[in-house]
């Protein structure tokens, strides 16, 4: 089964928000086109409660964007970002959302973040979604949304170690650094998993 998984697809990762992906906005259309062609189609969202660990408002002196080691792991200082219940963490406005069949939450635990859409960057606690996935018998993951190198990234190298095809869709995601991007890509192909275009999906 084809499954489309919709990574982070929320206000405060397209332009004006808050942790905006350049040109995050220009792939909603596209996502919109793609999920009538899907099997299965479910989202990830990011749901941070107020004074999440990840911010840096969070840490007395902490600047934005600076990497610090909070609780044994590398953390990236994030601005404030998908509040739970805000409008920065709804859905942007144009994305289609009817036909989306379950949704997963991640990064509500306030001292560990969760990149990926399967498990906290602890691996401590799963989402649940690999297990949905797998009852519902899908095999093929395509990857879309943001931002591409750090939520997609980590989802697609989850699927991966979980046993699923994991396939990025490229044309369907935006990152915030390309450089970082290039170098998520090369880590991708190596771990098995697939880069194409949405025209290349064989249906």
């Amino acid at each position: 089964m084809k499954t489309l998984v919709i990574i982070d697809a929320q206000n405060d990762f397209m332009p004006g928000g808050t942790l905006a992906v350049p040109n995050g906005d220009r792939i909603v259309p596209l996502i919109n086109q793609l999920q009538e062609k899907f099997d299965l189609v479910i989202a990830t969202q990011d749901w941070h409660p107020e004074k999440h660990a990840s911010f840096a408002s969070s840490h007395a002196g902490a600047k934005e964007f600076e990497v610090i080691t909070l609780d044994g792991l590398d953390q990236v200082m994030w601005p404030e970002h998908c509040i739970q219940n805000s409008d920065g963490a709804n859905f942007h406005p144009d994305l289609e959302t009817s036909g989306i069949e379950a949704i997963f939450r991640k990064g509500t635990n306030i001292r560990i973040d969760s990149y990926s859409g399967f498990y906290d960057n602890a691996h401590q606690k799963s989402t649940g979604l690999a297990g949905y996935l797998k009852e519902k018998g899908a095999t093929e993951l395509y990857f879309a949304g943001l931002a591409a190198e750090f939520c997609v990234y980590f989802s697609i190298m989850d699927a991966l170690a979980e046993g699923f095809q994991a396939i990025l869709l490229e044309d369907a995601t935006r990152a915030l650094n390309e450089d970082a991007f290039n170098k998520a890509k090369i880590d991708i192909l190596r771990k098995g998993g697939k880069i194409i275009n949405s025209e290349e999906i064989a249906f």
